[in-house]
């Protein structure tokens, strides 16, 4: 069974820094792009960040640009993202997900195989 397990999320005041983390398990985790969206209350899910299957390169939503950062470590099965100087806007659900053999930029539009259950980011003004 594939499992997609964030964690990190929490309350941080606007400025601060968080860094989630998604561990994955039954599937080879090298296969797969690996990205975050979010969703906030009342708002569609929305693409922040996607690492391509070969790990070099990556792709941000425009907001997310010089803020954030995705990367994973393979040995680990696991993705991260570091959020940096937070904002009250970015408060949301940030979900981890996985596509098979795509590229960060494919990410962005095409379906994706699987999801986490997302953990809760709280930025506070």
């Amino acid at each position: 069974q594939v499992q997609l397990v964030e964690s990190g999320g929490g309350l941080v005041q606007a400025g601060g820094s968080l860094r989630l983390s998604c561990a994955a398990s039954g599937l080879t985790f090298t296969l797969y792009a690996m990205g975050w969206f979010r969703q906030a209350p009342g708002k569609e899910r929305e693409f922040v960040a996607a690492i391509g299957w070969g790990g070099t390169t990556t792709v941000y939503a425009d907001s997310m640009k010089g803020r954030f950062t995705i990367s994973r470590d393979n040995a680990k099965n696991t993705v991260y993202l570091q959020m940096n100087s937070l904002k009250p806007e970015d408060t949301a659900v940030y979900y981890c997900a996985a596509q098979f053999r795509s590229t960060a930029q494919a990410m962005r539009v095409s379906p994706v195989n699987y999801w986490g259950q997302g953990t809760q980011v709280t930025v506070s003004s």
